[in-house]
């Protein structure tokens, strides 16, 4: 049984970012970056409760903040509605899990599942930065 007891706050990464203005690339970036890496810290945390090895991010999914600004328009504000749905997602689903090992109880097998949700979502986040003519060939 896993004895994690982290209570993980994914609220910031549920909200847009607030107090950047709106010609300061950098700090856009960097508080989308933010909202991304908690995402990615509850994932890790789901993955022990699945009893999965951690998993490193790739690339693509690192770049995603840095690319979702570059698109700018809609398409960052799909990736972030994105990032705020899948946070919730994970904070309630988390919740859940940390709760149930609490009491003692297996979660392993929920854990998976939220977990492949949540690769799920990720993927559907950074498929919002494709080209239509390219996701339409796969």
């Amino acid at each position: 049984m896993n004895a994690l007891a982290h209570e993980f706050d994914l609220a910031q990464a549920t909200m847009l970012p607030t107090g950047v203005a709106g010609d300061n690339a950098q700090a856009q970036i960097a508080a989308l970056k933010a909202r991304w890496d908690t995402l990615h810290d509850a994932a890790h945390a789901v993955a022990q409760l699945a009893q999965l090895a951690r998993e490193d991010m790739d690339e693509a999914s690192t770049s995603l903040p840095e690319r979702a600004y570059s698109a700018g328009g809609p398409r960052l504000d799909a990736v972030e509605h994105g990032i705020s749905d899948l946070a919730l997602v994970m904070q309630t689903g988390l919740t859940a899990l940390l709760a149930a090992t609490s009491q003692g109880k297996d979660a392993s097998s929920a854990a998976l599942t939220l977990w492949l949700e949540f690769h799920a979502g990720r993927k559907a986040i950074a498929a919002l930065l494709e080209p239509a003519e390219t996701s339409a060939l796969q």
